[in-house]
C-alpha cells in the first residue's frame, strides 16, 4: 500500500521562484495517492499561477483568508489535512509562522493545523546564514514541526551555497519515510526509559576560559526527540548548548562539565532500559582552575591537564543484564577501528560512527552520515540526511537488532 495514498495534504506555497517546484511537488504527492489542496500567499502568485495549482490538484486555491464574496475557513482547512507541507518557506513566511503573525492564508491554516507540519525553506544563501533566520527555525522546531534541509547549489541571486528548496522527489519521499516511522514505531518504545547524554562538555581553566569542543547537541536532542516520539520516557544529560529544547523533552539536567555530567548520569541510571552517550565529553581538564583571570605574561604557558571521568566506560561496568547501550565515535582516521575499539573498551552493544572527513557531518550541522556496528560487525550504513531522520534511523536499527517490540 502506499504510505501517502488516501491522506490529506495541505501544501501551501509562499513566494519565491522555487514555487515552481511546487507544481511538481504537486504532482508528486497526487502520484502517491495523496488528496492535495493548495493555499498560497499573495507574494507566489506573482511567480506560479494559482489556476495551475488548481488544475493539477482538482480543487481550488485559496490565496487570502476572506475574498469579496465569501470566507474562506482556515480552520477547515486546518482540521482537514493529515499533513501540512509549505513548500516553499520564504523568511518571510518563516518569521511569521515562528511569531504567529496570522495576515495571510498560511500563517492562519498553520495556527489551526492539528496535524504534523514540514516547512521546506528557499531564499539565498545571506538570509538563510541569518541570525535571525536560525533563531525562527529554531522556534518552528521547538513547536514540534519538522524542517526539510536545504540543498546547496546555484541561487537565484547568483551566489552558490546553501538556501535551495529540497526536491520535490526529496521531499516526497521524506514525508513517505516519517509517516511510515510513525505509524510502525511511534510507540514501540513504550514503558521504556532512556538516558541520553548530549553536546559538549566545558572544562574551566579561569573565570574566562574554558577548554570544550564545537558539539552542538543537534544529534543527541535529535535523539531525545525521537524516543520521546516512540514513547519513552526520556532523562536529557545535556552539556552547555544554544539550542532549543523540544517542549516534549521534560526531564533534561543542564550541565557544564563532565564530572557534572557523571553525576548527573549516575542518579538516573540504574533506573534506565536504554543509554545513548551521545555527547562529546572533554578527555581532559585543566589539573587547577584559577580563581583570577590568567593575565599575559612574557614568554609561553603550560597548562597541567588531568583526565576527566569517562562517563560511558564507568556506566558501562556497572551496566545491568538488560540494560542497552549505545555509543558515538567522531573520527578523523581509522575510523573503524577506533570505533570497534571503543565499542569493546567500554562496554557498549551498539556504536555509531561518523567521520568529519564527510562533508556534513559531525559537529554543528543540521544534517549527518553515519555508519552503526554491533559486536559482529557493520549493521547499518546511512547517508547523509537531516539529524532528525537519522536519529530515527538510530532508534530503528536498535529496535530490530534487539528484538524491541
Amino acid at each position: 500500500m502506499k504510505i501517502l495514498e488516501g491522506k490529506n495534504v495541505l501544501l501551501a506555497v509562499s513566494g519565491s521562484i522555487a514555487a515552481y517546484k511546487s507544481l511538481f511537488l504537486t504532482r508528486q504527492l497526487i502520484k502517491k495517492g495523496a488528496n492535495v489542496r493548495v493555499i498560497m500567499t499573495k507574494a507566489s502568485c506573482d511567480f506560479v499561477r494559482p489556476l495551475s495549482f488548481s488544475t493539477l490538484s482538482k480543487n481550488e486555491v485559496f490565496t487570502d483568508v476572506s475574498s469579496e464574496s465569501s470566507w474562506n475557513n482556515h480552520v477547515e482547512l486546518g482540521l482537514w489535512a493529515d499533513v501540512m507541507l509549505v513548500a516553499p518557506c520564504t523568511a518571510t513566511t518563516l518569521a511569521k509562522m515562528a511569531n504567529g503573525i496570522a495576515d495571510n492564508m498560511v500563517v492562519a491554516c498553520y495556527l489551526s493545523a492539528k496535524c504534523p507540519v514540514y516547512v521546506a525553506p528557499a531564499m539565498d544563501l545571506d538570509m538563510w546564514k541569518h541570525p535571525s533566520t536560525k533563531r525562527n527555525l529554531a522556534l518552528l522546531e521547538s513547536y514540534g514541526n519538522e524542517i526539510i534541509s536545504v540543498g546547496t547549489g546555484e541561487l537565484a541571486s547568483g551566489l552558490t551555497g546553501e538556501g535551495r528548496m529540497e526536491e520535490p522527489e526529496n521531499i516526497t519521499e521524506i514525508l513517505e519515510k516519517n509517516l511510515a516511522d510513525s505509524t510502525e514505531y511511534s510507540k514501540v518504545l513504550s514503558g521504556k526509559t532512556v538516558l541520553i547524554t548530549a553536546g559538549p562538555t566545558y572544562e574551566d581553566l579561569d573565570p574566562v576560559r574554558y577548554i570544550g569542543n564545537r558539539s552542538s547537541g543537534k544529534m543527541g536532542i535529535a535523539l531525545a526527540s525521537a524516543c520521546k516520539q516512540m514513547g519513552a520516557r526520556v532523562h536529557l544529560i545535556l552539556g552547555p548548548s544554544a539550542e532549543s529544547i523540544p517542549v516534549e523533552i521534560q526531564n533534561t539536567v543542564r550541565v557544564l562539565s563532565a564530572q557534572e555530567m557523571m553525576e548527573a548520569c549516575s542518579e538516573v541510571h540504574g533506573d534506565c532500559d536504554v543509554a545513548i552517550f551521545a555527547a562529546a565529553v572533554a578527555d581532559y581538564r585543566p589539573a587547577e582552575i584559577n580563581r583570577q583571570k590568567i593575565k599575559k605574561k612574557a614568554g609561553d604557558m603550560s597548562i597541567e591537564l588531568e583526565r576527566t571521568p569517562d562517563i560511558a566506560a564507568t556506566l558501562g561496568n556497572s551496566k545491568k543484564e538488560h540494560q542497552i547501550h549505545i555509543g558515538f565515535a567522531l573520527e578523523t582516521e581509522h575510523e573503524e577501528d577506533n570505533a570497534k575499539r571503543k565499542l569493546e573498551k567500554k562496554n557498549f552493544d551498539l556504536i555509531v560512527l561518523n567521520s568529519l572527513n564527510d562533508p556534513g557531518a559531525g559537529f554543528a550541522h543540521d544534517t549527518n552520515k553515519i555508519k552503526i556496528y554491533a559486536h559482529e560487525g557493520l549493521i547499518a550504513n546511512i547517508p547523509l540526511q537531516s539529524k532528525k531522520k537519522t536519529a530515527f534511523d538510530i532508534i530503528e536499527t536498535a529496535v530490530q537488532q534487539f528484538n524491541w517490540e
